[in-house]
C-alpha cells in the first residue's frame, strides 16, 4: 500500500521548491542578470550547490541580488528539511516500498512536466514580475557595472549649440557608431524624449544628447565644432585601430593564428 499522504506532502513540498526557485529565477533576471544565468543561480542558491562560482561572486555584488540570494538559501535549508520527514515516514512499511517509490518518481516527473511546460511559464511569468514589481524594488540599479563604466567607457550629456559638429544632422549622416559612440537618447528643447533614436532622427540645436563610448572620445565629440572634418577623420581611424587592436589582442584570434 502507498504511503499517500507522505507522499503528497514529499510532492507538494518539491512543486513549492520548483515555484521558489522560479520566482527567485525571475526576481534576479529583473535585476540585470541574463535569463540562463539568473535560473542557475536561483536553483544553486536554493539548493545550496554550486553557489561558489565566480559567476556567483558576480551575482551577489549588488545589495538587491544578495537579498535574493539570502532568501533563497534560507527557503532552500527549511525546504529540504520539511522534505526529509514525510520521505522517511513514506519508507518505513518495507511492504509498500516500490510502490512508494514508483507513485514519488511518477509525482514528480508530472511536476517537472508543468514546470517545463511553455505554456504555463507564459501564463505564469508575467504574474509573478507584476507581483515582484509591486512588492520590491527589483529595477536595473548596476548601471556601472552593466555598461562598463567602471573603465574608460562612459554615458555623457552633450547639449547641442548651434556650431557643434552635431548639429542639424541626422543619425545616418552623421554615422556615430564609425567613431565608437552609439546614441542613446535626445532630450528635445521643447522637453521632449526620443529615446534610442532611428538613423532618420536629426538633431537640433537646443536639443541634449545622451551618448555612450570612450571617455575621451565624447569630450573631443562635445567640444567638436561644425567644419571640423578633420576631427572626425582621426576619431573614426582611431576607432578603428582600437577594434582592430582588441581582435589582435582576443584569445581566439590567437588560436586561429596558432593554427596556420
Amino acid at each position: 500500500m502507498v504511503a499517500v499522504y507522505s507522499v503528497l506532502a514529499l510532492l507538494v513540498v518539491f512543486a513549492l521548491a520548483l515555484l521558489i526557485i522560479r520566482i527567485g529565477s525571475i526576481a534576479l533576471h529583473m535585476t540585470g542578470l541574463s535569463p540562463d544565468v539568473a535560473s542557475f543561480q536561483a536553483a544553486s542558491a536554493f539548493s545550496g550547490a554550486g553557489f561558489t562560482t565566480d559567476e556567483a561572486e558576480h551575482t551577489v555584488q549588488t545589495p538587491s541580488r544578495r537579498k535574493i540570494v539570502k532568501t533563497l538559501i534560507r527557503l532552500g535549508s527549511l525546504g529540504f528539511l520539511t522534505a526529509i520527514a514525510p520521505l522517511v515516514e513514506s519508507f518505513t512499511d518495507e511492504g509498500s516500498t516500490l510502490l512508494t517509490a514508483v507513485a514519488i518518481i511518477a509525482g514528480v516527473c508530472v511536476i517537472i512536466l508543468f514546470a517545463r511546460s511553455r505554456w504555463l511559464n507564459r501564463l505564469i511569468t508575467p504574474v509573478i514580475e507584476r507581483a515582484l514589481d509591486r512588492t520590491t524594488e527589483l529595477t536595473i540599479r548596476d548601471y556601472t557595472r552593466l555598461l562598463g563604466l567602471q573603465s574608460e567607457y562612459q554615458v555623457y550629456e552633450i547639449t547641442i549649440n548651434e556650431d557643434t559638429w552635431l548639429a542639424e544632422k541626422s543619425l545616418r549622416e552623421l554615422n556615430l557608431p564609425a567613431e565608437g559612440v552609439l546614441m542613446l537618447a535626445i532630450k528635445r528643447a521643447d522637453g521632449s524624449y526620443v529615446g534610442a533614436p532611428g538613423p532618420e532622427t536629426e538633431i537640433q540645436p537646443g536639443d541634449t544628447v545622451v551618448l555612450y563610448g570612450q571617455q575621451h572620445r565624447l569630450q573631443e565629440l562635445a567640444d567638436r565644432k561644425s567644419d571640423d572634418t578633420q576631427a572626425r577623420a582621426d576619431a573614426v581611424k582611431d576607432h578603428q585601430n582600437h577594434v582592430e587592436g582588441e581582435e589582435w589582442s582576443s584569445p581566439s584570434f590567437a588560436l586561429e593564428q596558432s593554427e596556420h
